[in-house]
């Protein structure tokens, strides 16, 4: 059994055959310009605070809307530079949007790790693992209003 979903297993898989991290650098570049904002029909500015990502510093925002089980994820990312909270959240919304909330909270933040590898700053790790767990408790905080 995989990993992760066969959508998220498929883009580690398309990062993995670029083997400079400049190469990689490019394709996450690539991800972030398919980033698509939060429709106005879920949230518009100001965006609500529940849905901030803690210690972010490109100002993430996450909803996740349950639908008969099933989750579709939404971002918004404030800062213009903020590419790879921008590449991570459209990774995501492709390859996670429509999963189940197994599915969901069973993804491990090491993912952030398998995408952008282990060079990354303290402060750029902590604001994406963030994401993830972002959805984590949103998707929580849905179940427990469930019961």
């Amino acid at each position: 059994m995989s990993k992760y979903p066969e959508k998220l297993n498929e883009v580690l898989e398309t990062l993995s055959l670029f083997p400079t991290q400049s190469e990689r650098i490019d394709v996450r570049i690539e991800y972030g310009e398919k980033f698509e904002e939060v429709p106005s029909a879920i949230a518009e500015r100001p965006f609500p605070k529940e849905n901030k990502v803690e210690y972010c510093e490109s100002e993430a925002y996450v909803w996740v809307i349950e639908n008969e089980g099933k989750y579709d994820l939404y971002f918004a990312v404030e800062n213009p530079q903020g590419i790879s909270a921008k590449a991570l959240c459209a990774i995501l919304q492709e390859s996670l949007s429509g999963s189940d909330a197994e599915t969901l909270l069973g993804i491990n933040t090491d993912l952030v790790f398998e995408i952008f590898g282990k060079q990354l700053s303290m402060g750029k790790n902590l604001g994406l693992t963030g994401i993830i767990r972002m959805i984590q408790t949103l998707v929580n905080r849905n179940l427990k209003t469930q019961k």
